[in-house]
């Protein structure tokens, strides 16, 4: 992964080292944990101070958010708290688990925000019982209006602008842009960032990522439909891939790039079946709000000064997946 300042990977040195000075503090053993299913128990001692819920806008077993709660639970280990998992891709689901953790008076919540004003009535009850919010990877602009009190993750425009430019300076000029989920806002503002850095022609394409088959039966038909479009921009690993085969089966030469990893999008890179990968480290996104929340509660500490904490974008090409490859299949990257 490369980040895009200095200034960045300063920060998030910083940041990393935090654990290490409050695994130290704490009167916690780090047990791990966890299992499947939508609710899930992460890492951390059976008698730890906090309890942390984790709700996101995807089910267990996803490729990218299994990372992301990867992340959460290795937090919990190393610091000695408890927390919980759960995901849905249903908004309305995903509200009542917000609901359920206020009910059991959680100690903080971090949650994504791919349907914002579906969330907005159950954070605002959340922040009501004074429990402190993070969100994480959809949603920065809604964070604040919220009650969250950081954001965390990469400025979806910002990373889709990033990928455009990558995508002409391969020389593609007319682009489809895969959305996966309806009414996923972080999506549509990734399309919209890659419009603007492309400079070329770029058209949406609505597909389903509970069916990739299908996902990429729509891919290929849309390249067929039109020979002149070069390029495919994936926003998921498994559409990425999906979208190889159907380049292949459409018999087409279009050069295809992907938001997020998975040990499939890196070996796609690696064989050059995938020019790159947009990169925002889900596994910080895991990770660092644990942190935050734990600070936040026996220091009053916050981080953001009322800007997003950045975990990306950066670009994982042919040139730096091996670095980046192992880590990927042992579910870190």
């Amino acid at each position: 992964m490369l980040t895009t300042t200095h200034t960045r990977k300063r920060a998030l040195l910083a940041i990393l080292a935090l654990p290490l000075v409050l695994a130290a503090c704490s009167d916690g053993d780090g047990n791990g944990g966890g299992g499947s299913g939508a609710t899930e128990e992460g890492g951390g001692s059976g008698d730890a101070d906090f309890t942390f819920a984790v709700v996101t806008h995807a089910s267990a077993g996803d490729a990218f958010w299994d990372v992301v709660k990867n992340g959460a639970d290795a937090a919990a280990e190393d610091l000695g708290v408890e927390v919980t998992y759960q995901g849905s891709g249903e908004p309305d689901e995903q509200a009542q688990f917000i609901d359920a953790a206020v009910s059991d008076e959680v100690d903080g919540i971090v949650v994504s925000l791919a349907n914002p004003d579906a969330m907005r009535e159950p954070l605002a009850a959340a922040a009501d019982a004074g429990i402190p919010i993070i969100t994480i990877n959809s949603g920065e602009n809604e964070s604040a209006s919220l009650g969250a009190i950081t954001h965390v993750g990469q400025t979806e425009t910002v990373a889709g602008q990033g990928a455009g430019e990558q995508l002409a300076e391969a020389g593609v000029t007319n682009l489809i842009c895969v959305i996966h989920e309806p009414g996923n806002i972080g999506l549509e503002q990734r399309c919209e960032g890659a419009t603007e850095g492309l400079g070329g022609t770029v058209e949406n394409l609505q597909v389903d990522i509970n069916d990739v088959a299908g996902a990429q039966n729509t891919i290929q038909s849309s390249l067929q439909a039109d020979p002149s479009i070069d390029g495919v921009l994936a926003l998921n690993p498994a559409i990425g891939v999906a979208a190889v085969d159907a380049v292949a089966g459409a018999g087409s030469e279009a050069q295809i790039a992907t938001f997020d990893l998975s040990g499939d999008v890196v070996s796609a890179i690696e064989d050059g079946s995938i020019l790159f990968a947009v990169d925002q480290q889900q596994y910080l996104q895991g990770y660092i709000p644990i942190v935050l929340l734990k600070l936040y509660q026996e220091n009053n500490n916050t981080m953001g000064g009322g800007l997003p904490v950045l975990t990306g974008p950066g670009f994982v090409t042919q040139e730096n997946a091996a670095t980046v490859a192992e880590l990927a299949e042992a579910g870190t990257r």
